[in-house]
């Protein structure tokens, strides 16, 4: 209840503040009742807000850097919203078993950057090691917009898209050999919807 509180909250927030932005091929979403984690280059800080009005009515939980916690009130707001912290530089596997938990048990997906950070393209293996634990799909989506507080405030256009789902059950084990293919499948999707908004768009980390 309180999420969605949040949620509507959010939603209006982002309205006032940016009323531009274009949400593409919702129809590609799986339906309400399956789970599964939301793949994205990371871009841009609000993207996990952005991701989850799109989305709606699903409900997601998120991983968060483990500094934002150190506030008390912003600890408090967050997890409410549905993060729980990681520590990017050593995931632990109470961090993972936890994801995966809610994937199984709960009526909640999950929203992942692979890459980790917003000024790193390199694909990470955090994203195929819960899928396959959780055995769920992936569900690409990338953003292309501005990229600081500053020009969404100024209403610069956003546009966000989503992919059909990536089935890993072929993927036999989250190995290294397995990750390589998972991340090849996230990117090749990635290049493909940036390509779907813009083929001329590239992002350059700020």
């Amino acid at each position: 209840m309180f999420y969605s509180f949040l949620r509507g909250l959010v939603r209006f927030l982002l309205f006032i503040f940016n009323g531009n932005a274009h949400y593409h091929n919702l129809k590609r979403l799986p339906e309400r009742k399956e789970n599964y984690i939301l793949v994205a280059p990371h871009r841009m800080a609000w993207e996990p807000v952005y991701f989850a009005f799109a989305t709606r009515p699903k409900q997601f939980i998120f991983m968060a850097k483990k500094e934002l916690f150190k506030n008390p009130f912003g600890a408090w707001w967050i997890r409410h919203c549905g993060a729980f912290p990681v520590d990017r530089d050593n995931p632990s596997p109470k961090t993972l078993k936890y994801a995966v938990k809610m994937l199984k048990e709960s009526d909640k997906a999950l929203i992942m950057f692979p890459s980790g950070s917003r000024h790193s393209d390199e694909l990470k293996g955090g994203v195929a090691v819960i899928g396959k634990m959780a055995k769920v799909r992936l569900v690409p989506a990338v953003y292309q917009g501005p990229t600081d507080i500053k020009n969404i405030f100024k209403r610069q256009r956003i546009d966000l898209n989503f992919g059909e789902p990536i089935d890993i059950s072929d993927v036999k084990k989250a190995n290294a050999e397995g990750i390589e293919e998972i991340n090849r499948r996230m990117e090749e999707a990635f290049a493909a919807l940036d390509k779907e908004i813009n083929p001329d768009y590239h992002y350059e980390a700020k």
